[in-house]
């Protein structure tokens, strides 16, 4: 990985504000979509879909699966009987894997519900918490399965008490969907499946087909496709936000371990091609050491190739003070940050943005994408400047309740009809003052 030296230079690159549609698309998925789609551009491909989807229904999920995926579905939605035979096809371990970060998963969720979720009443007014009536989830799946998604979704919204989670996900080329994503959505609570991918199974779920039920919000990440589908039918239903690339970003002085950081490095490395490392050390030396471990690590990897090209978009920088390293991280504003530092309490209160921080040598993000509790649904892109981890508070809504007496109108009723007044709304004021008349 390069080796940026000094805090202006690694400012000027950390600083980023980059639209979904600018993330790189290979030669050969821009053919791939002028030969489907009569466009090379992924966002009117994803349009093309969305409309073929809401003219044509069932369909149409149908006809774009087999165009795109090159699969042909009996079915669009998974029995129950294929989910429970699934667990047949799984090992034993990993269902007693699986088991334990959802334990993990509901037992942190939960907590946070019960901190977070009040029904506040202040002088005649007040508000609801209420559960969203139904969600749809997107799992990546085809090629390879991400059981561990579907925990980090499914079960924030089932802590949440929504009444129906709907899981799409792709199926792989015999038409199945693989088999410890079934038990991951079975152990999570998932009420239907359906074995449909990309852009148009967000399609499916922002609108309804005659299988798939419309949803009110849409959570999950997925590739390109998907992100921009999830922009495209933001307003029609809500969505968790617009997840692109992975990236983590560690801080670490001269005490780190050098093998440490090349792990945390590689593993997030190996997730795609356009996944980011990048390490923010006060030692050149550290750096140098992080380098050779990443080499000497890379030889065992069955996604080396993948890492490989992952980490040419990486970068370590050298700084010459903690406070140089936190004011960059809060700058790039990381899906993950992991701290190897001396004084790690200290480093944590002062970060203000990233989407999960691991804290201390023995912390990983790994055990955050599996294990830890928190959903690792993050925000990524910079956006954590702004948004947090899926959590249970994306599965509920707040409605307002206003009730009045005799009282609290006399008291407020006179203010709201100047206010009224003085933006020309004549009717608005003429509701509150008869109001008023028949309690004077």
């Amino acid at each position: 990985m390069k080796i940026i030296e000094g805090f202006p230079a690694a400012r000027a690159l950390l600083s980023r504000r980059k639209p979904v549609q600018s993330y790189p698309v290979s030669a050969r998925v821009k053919q791939g979509l002028q030969r489907m789609f009569g466009t090379d551009d992924p966002e009117e491909a994803v349009r093309l879909i969305i409309t073929e989807v809401r003219e044509k229904g069932d369909d149409a999920l149908r006809e774009l699966t087999l165009r795109i995926d090159g699969v042909g579905l009996a079915s669009l939605e998974v029995g129950k009987k294929q989910v429970a035979a699934a667990y047949k096809d799984v090992d034993a371990g990993l269902v007693a894997a699986l088991k334990l970060a959802a334990e993990r998963v509901r037992s942190f969720h939960q907590a946070q519900k019960e901190a977070m979720w009040h029904e506040a009443r202040c002088e005649g007014a007040a508000q609801l918490v209420r559960p969203l009536r139904r969600v749809g989830l997107y799992a990546p799946g085809g090629t390879a399965s991400y059981p561990s998604t579907v925990l980090m979704t499914a079960l924030p919204a089932k802590v949440a008490g929504v009444g129906e989670i709907i899981l799409t996900t792709p199926a792989r080329r015999d038409g199945a969907v693989a088999a410890a994503t079934l038990v991951a959505a079975d152990i999570a609570g998932v009420d239907r499946i359906f074995c449909i991918g990309g852009a148009q199974a967000v399609a499916a779920l922002a609108y309804g087909t005659q299988s798939v039920p419309a949803v009110d919000k849409i959570c999950g990440p997925g590739n390109i496709f998907v992100t921009l589908a999830k922009k495209a039918v933001y307003g029609t239903v809500a969505i968790d936000g617009l997840q692109g690339p992975s990236e983590v970003l560690i801080i670490a002085d001269d005490k780190a371990d050098a093998g440490y950081c090349a792990s945390d490095i590689l593993a997030q490395a190996e997730h795609d091609t356009l996944a980011s490392s990048i390490l923010i050390t006060t030692s050149a030396r550290l750096a140098d050491r992080v380098n050779q471990e990443i080499t000497k690590q890379l030889a065992g990897l069955s996604r080396r190739e993948i890492a490989e090209a992952s980490l040419g978009r990486g970068m370590m920088v050298v700084v010459s003070s903690l406070d140089e390293a936190i004011e960059l991280a809060n700058l790039y504003a990381p899906e993950h940050l992991c701290l190897m530092v001396a004084d790690v309490d200290a480093a944590v209160s002062r970060v203000n943005s990233a989407g999960c921080i691991a804290a201390g040598r023995r912390a990983t993000v790994v055990l955050g994408d599996y294990t830890a509790g928190p959903s690792h649904v993050l925000p990524t892109g910079g956006t954590a400047r702004f948004s947090s981890p899926l959590n249970v508070l994306d599965f509920m809504k707040i409605i307002s309740v206003i009730r009045e007496d005799d009282a609290s109108l006399k008291k407020l009723g006179k203010a709201a009809s100047v206010i009224a007044r003085a933006e020309g709304l004549d009717a608005h004021a003429l509701a509150v003052e008869r109001r008023l008349k028949d309690v004077s």
